[in-house]
């Protein structure tokens, strides 16, 4: 069944599958397609074949588990996949040349420059020149940005830096399931060894667990710093970022230095954030309070507060996020990416094309 035109979906109830169904993503997915009354026909599930025949309750219907195969994607209109990177390299081209439009959750084609890499509220328009793939971002990239594109409309640009306190949940369902487990094996008085992540998160940190590089970056910075420029259109924007994993079960926080070619007023940027889309501030100076990770967790929002002046710089502003990794960070941004394309004059209401969404950086 092919897409009636190289951009958006076809205006029907859709035959949606769900790759790697079985995982925390792919929960998710299943959740806020129902939550958001997406318009599915034909809900088809595949995961890896230790899950076929098995089945899950969707919208109170039953429908069973698929391993996945060519024959899977005939008929099928959107694939939502979240299954990783070797899947979704092996897979989504085929369930391409099917006639659907992958939207696609691991880092398989986020870099690829003939596939869009969105975030809905940043850069909308850049979903419309895919050529059946389209790349959801890396989880600490899409709230990163969500933050970032309403300043950058306002002032160019010119330094990120971001420090991220990433939640178990980015490691998927095991890593969350190991860190309930591991932290009552501290509390029982017993020493907790890892079998998901590469140390014990339990009352512990550890810098992000993705392979260093040669350069002393794990590949989780250097997503953030590719990414952002890809999706802010901004190829000479300097990023760096220091990634740390944090015994938090879901959400992922942020630290972010933004430094631009000229002062930014505080009221200014809080009076942008405070009215952006996808962003809510919360903000108590008085008492101290600021986005934790219990403000975000099932929720669409990314909070944002303790804006403020950096003391070092004029021309810098500092703030603190949180955001749900699996919802925002991952799903939710999936399923809006969908929602966009179902409806081609959301992308002319939300924003402009992409690279001209930001104002740009400076040279």
């Amino acid at each position: 069944m092919s897409l009636p035109d190289a951009s958006s979906l076809p205006n029907r109830p859709l035959k949606v599958a769900v790759l790697g169904a079985t995982g925390a993503v792919g929960q998710e997915l299943l959740t806020l397609l129902a939550e958001r009354q997406f318009p599915v026909a034909e809900l088809v599930l595949l995961a890896s074949p230790r899950s076929a025949g098995q089945s899950l309750t969707w919208n109170g219907r039953s429908w069973p588990i698929q391993p996945v195969s060519a024959e899977a994607f005939i008929g099928v209109d959107l694939v939502l996949a979240s299954a990783g990177g070797s899947v979704s390299k092996q897979w989504a081209p085929i369930a391409a040349a099917a006639g659907a439009l992958v939207i696609d959750n691991s880092s398989a084609f986020r870099l690829d420059p003939q596939v869009p890499l969105v975030v809905p509220e940043v850069n909308p328009q850049a979903a419309f020149g895919h050529q059946g793939i389209i790349a959801n971002p890396n989880c600490t990239t899409i709230l990163m940005t969500l933050a970032l594109a309403p300043l950058a409309a306002r002032r160019p640009l010119r330094r990120v830096v971001v420090s991220t306190y990433q939640s178990a949940s980015g490691a998927g369902a095991r890593a969350m399931e190991e860190l309930r487990n591991l932290s009552q094996t501290v509390l029982d008085g017993g020493n907790p060894e890892s079998a998901v992540l590469p140390y014990s998160l339990a009352f512990n940190l550890f810098l992000h667990n993705s392979p260093l590089q040669d350069n002393g970056y794990c590949e989780e910075e250097l997503k953030m710093l590719h990414e952002t420029r890809k999706i802010m259109g901004l190829p000479e924007l300097r990023v760096t970022a220091t990634c740390v994993r944090v015994p938090v079960l879901r959400a992922h926080s942020e630290a972010l230095n933004i430094e631009f070619h000229e002062p930014f007023p505080v009221e200014e940027a809080r009076a942008l954030l405070a009215q952006a889309p996808g962003v809510e501030l919360i903000e108590d100076f008085s008492s101290n309070r600021f986005p934790m990770p219990t403000d975000v967790t099932g929720r669409d929002p990314v909070a944002v507060g303790r804006i403020r002046q950096d003391l070092s710089e004029p021309n810098a502003l500092e703030l603190w996020l949180c955001g749900d990794q699996i919802r925002k960070g991952a799903a939710l941004n999936a399923i809006q990416i969908a929602e966009l394309l179902l409806d081609p004059a959301a992308a002319d209401r939300a924003g402009a094309p992409a690279g001209e969404a930001v104002a740009g950086v400076g040279r």
